[in-house]
Parts: C-alpha cells; sequence; structure tokens
C-alpha cells in the first residue's frame, strides 16, 4: 500500500521511501493489542536515564572497557558501513575498472533533506527489525541465529528485489543478512539508543547506496559485491565476538530491563 501511495504523493524515492514505515507501522498495530509485551521489547530503544544500583546507590559498571566494551562496539558499528562501501568500491574498481560515483546536485533536494529523510526512514524500520523483532527472537536464539533470521526477513520484506534477476535477489538476501549479524552483535546486551545507533548504520548504508556505489540500480554486479562486503564484514563481527569472549544473558530482554537499565 505504501509503495502504491509513493507516485501519488510526489515524493522522491532517493529522499525516502514510504514503504520505510511499514515496520513501525506493524508493531504500532502490534502494541494496540499487547501493549505490556510490545512494551517490554522496545526497552532499550531511546535514551535512558542511567539507573543506580546496590545500597550505597552506586551506578551499574558500564562493562569491560576497550573495544570489546559496549562504547568500542558502537563507534565501530558506525564505521562499518564505511568499510562496506569501500570494499564495494574497491571491488567496482577492480571488476569494472570504474566508479559511477553520483553527485549530491545530481537530486534536485538538498543533501541535508536527504540524510535527514533516510535517517528518518531507517528508524522507522528499525523499530521493527532491531528494537522489536531481535529482542523477541533473541529470547529464543543466540544472538547470531537470531540476527540471521531477521536479516533473512528484512531482505524478503524488499519484496520488488525478487523481481529482478537471481543473482541480484541473491546478494540483496545476502547483504541484507549478513548486515542484520552485524547490528545484532553490535547491539547485544546495549542497554539505550538501540535505535539510533541502528537508524544511524542503516542510514550510512543506504546514502553509500545512493551517492558513492551503484547498488540502488537493477545492475547484478554491485549488488553482489555488496553482499559480499557485507559478509565480509560480518565475518570480522563474528570473530571479535569469539575473540574476546563477548556475551550477555541467554535472553536480551533480561539485560533491557526497566529494573536493569
Amino acid at each position: 500500500m505504501c509503495g502504491a501511495l509513493q507516485p501519488a504523493t510526489g515524493i522522491p524515492p532517493e529522499v525516502v521511501q514510504l514503504t520505510q514505515v511499514g515496520p513501525a507501522v506493524a508493531v504500532a498495530a502490534a502494541a494496540l493489542l499487547w501493549p505490556g509485551r510490545i512494551r517490554g521489547r522496545l526497552a532499550g530503544t531511546l535514551p535512558t536515564r542511567a539507573r543506580t544500583a546496590g545500597p550505597a546507590g552506586a551506578a551499574e559498571p558500564a562493562g569491560p572497557a576497550g573495544p570489546a566494551g559496549p562504547a568500542g562496539r558502537r563507534a565501530a558499528l558506525l564505521l562499518t558501513p564505511v568499510l562496506i562501501t569501500a570494499l564495494c568500491v574497491c571491488g567496482g574498481l577492480l571488476t569494472s575498472g570504474s566508479l559511477p560515483v553520483t553527485s549530491p546536485r545530481a537530486f534536485a533536494h538538498p543533501l541535508a533533506l536527504v540524510v535527514a529523510a533516510q535517517f528518518l526512514g531507517a528508524c522507522a524500520e528499525e523499530i521493527g527489525w532491531r528494537c522489536h523483532l531481535q529482542p523477541l527472537l533473541r529470547t529464543r536464539f543466540g544472538p547470531v541465529t537470531a540476527s540471521a533470521l531477521v536479516g533473512v526477513l528484512w531482505g524478503l520484506w524488499h519484496v520488488p528485489v525478487f523481481a529482478q534477476e537471481p543473482a541480484y535477489a541473491a546478494g540483496f538476501l545476502l547483504a541484507t543478512t549478513a548486515m542484520s549479524v552485524i547490528l545484532g552483535l553490535a547491539l547485544e546486551g546495549v542497554r539505550s539508543n538501540r535505535l539510533l545507533l541502528a537508524g544511524g548504520f542503516h542510514t550510512l548504508i543506504n546514502l553509500g547506496m545512493l551517492y558513492v556505489t551503484d547498488e540502488t540500480t537493477a545492475a547484478t554486479e554491485p549488488m553482489l559485491l555488496l553482499g559480499a562486503a557485507s559478509l565480509a564484514a560480518a565475518v570480522l563481527w563474528i570473530a571479535a565476538a569469539r575473540r574476546t569472549g563477548h556475551a550477555t544473558p541467554d535472553e536480551i530482554i533480561v539485560a533491557t530491563a526497566p529494573g536493569t537499565r
């Protein structure tokens, strides 16, 4: 329905796609039926005040220091889209010898508007994917499995992609699954700002696809490069998680419960 309404609104797809609000609308609809459950699943979505613990009111430990800690993972998460885009650039230069960079002036709308609209659209998606569905599946599966399942659903939700060549659709599905694993590992145990972090990652990926590489077209090769680059980045995240022994409680909802935020 959102896709059908898009032409009537006159909003260019490069500014924002109305279909991006679908997951947020779904969560809102579910909240009308199960308000308590949805509220619990969305714990940690937005910034929260630091709570104290213990009789002396000591602040809750912030977790391990360094890159393995929450702060390090947040920074690494927002740098990962740069890595993915750079890998796509290198792959494009090696395979075709050129890079179809798009100037911001190529669009009728200013860059600031495109960035802001992309961020809002990405956050509308991430309310459903990483703020609701990921914690829900995380109560039943490990972080990689839960993230991969969200990534597959995320990819299948982009129905028009599967009207393209099978290789194009396969590259896109690989990219969404790999990027979902990255997001799942990065947000594991994060107790606030989950929406801003996931939305920021999603926005940077979309902007890279829009301005730097050629994945927004129906060309198969750039989409395969995006899938391969995302997979390479996901492997690095999985290796880092195993090396540091990073793990949170079996149920992420325990880490984001109101009493422990």
